[in-house]
């Protein structure tokens, strides 16, 4: 009709480009983990389809519970740590094939799936403590009279809880009192981008991660400050203490977190587990080239999805008081790092 109001056409047209930009990203990132190895790409692939990907993770988890049920009965003792530490990598892939199918998902679905992922966890923790020596390691133990340095040498060479494996990606690692910078390729640039980094036993560090980067780990840190560019996958966290977080991602997920603030971009509703002093607030980080990055990794607009903490282990109706939104006074209102590191 003439008296249609040209706006509105425009407006259709910008709603159906911006549409399309957003297939487009899904499509390229969806041929990018399915030329990864084969390993890699059997706990990233992407469906587009529900039930696929139910069909998919219903195998996953079947397998994972068979291989549970058989360690239980298993009579060669020289093999059960490299079994638990298998059935433990096995629940991080399927905890990541959650979070890289996570953006067309149910909601319903996403909390279903990564519940069954912590089940499975719980599981194994269960049968780890019944099949290993009682002793173990705690970063609580009284401290001694030696020297903060021969502590540190300890620490280290502890071995880490049965229930963390600490991945053999590309990452930082054992740091004390340190800045530590890394900048990835972006996922827009021709060359491949990272695929997996991971932190791990740092104390009094400070991280710079520029870039993107498929899927990030981080495990047991102390009183360290984490700057990190967009995720285009998953955040996992365990064992944090003292520490301040300002990371981007599809999907985060806290394990074992205290004392702690975090900074969150992020599409669906954080997780924490086993949590407790944990304060959250805004995405607040800046470089050069973290706009295009944020595009890139389809995180460029802000659903306040950081303030929706889900305590996975709190049942009851009223809010969780193992975390809260950080007040705005206390907040930090922006932090700008360099691009500074090797790529």
């Amino acid at each position: 009709m003439e008296d249609d109001d040209p706006r509105s056409e425009t407006v259709d047209e910008a709603l159906q480009k911006k549409h399309h930009d957003m297939l487009e990203r899904f499509s390229a990132r969806h041929q990018a983990r399915k030329s990864d190895s084969a390993s890699s790409s059997s706990s990233s692939s992407t469906f587009e389809s529900t039930s696929s990907f139910l069909s998919q993770f219903a195998d996953s988890k079947r397998s994972i519970e068979s291989r549970i049920a058989e360690l239980r009965l298993a009579s060669d003792s020289s093999k059960i740590r490299s079994d638990l530490a298998e059935i433990s990598s096995s629940i991080d892939d399927l905890e990541k094939l959650v979070a890289a199918n996570s953006y067309f998902l149910p909601s319903y679905e996403v909390r279903s799936s990564l519940r069954s992922a912590s089940d499975l966890k719980q599981s194994l923790d269960a049968l780890s403590a019944a099949l290993l020596p009682k002793k173990k390691f705690s970063f609580k133990s009284k401290p001694s009279s030696s020297s903060s340095s021969t502590k540190i040498q300890k620490r280290d060479l502890a071995p880490p809880p049965t229930n963390v494996v600490v991945r053999d990606s590309p990452g930082f690692r054992n740091k004390r009192g340190e800045t530590l910078a890394k900048r990835f390729r972006s996922s827009s640039s021709s060359s491949s981008s990272m695929g997996e980094f991971t932190l791990s036993d740092l104390d009094s560090c400070r991280v710079h991660l520029t870039g993107t980067v498929n899927a990030l780990f981080i495990h047991r840190l102390r009183n360290c400050s984490v700057y990190t560019g967009p995720v285009l996958g998953s955040i996992l966290i365990d064992d944090v203490e003292d520490c301040v977080l300002v990371v981007a991602s599809h999907q985060i997920r806290i394990h074992r977190a205290k004392k702690s603030d975090f900074y969150l971009r992020v599409r669906s509703r954080p997780i924490i587990e086993d949590s407790s002093g944990v304060r959250f607030g805004p995405y607040c980080l800046g470089y050069g080239g973290i706009e295009e990055d944020l595009k890139t990794a389809g995180l460029e607009e802000e659903t306040e999805s950081w303030a929706n903490v889900d305590d996975f282990l709190w049942l009851r109706a009223v809010r969780s008081p193992n975390w809260s939104l950080l007040p705005q006074e206390e907040r930090l209102s922006s932090v700008s790092i360099s691009g500074e590191g090797d790529s």
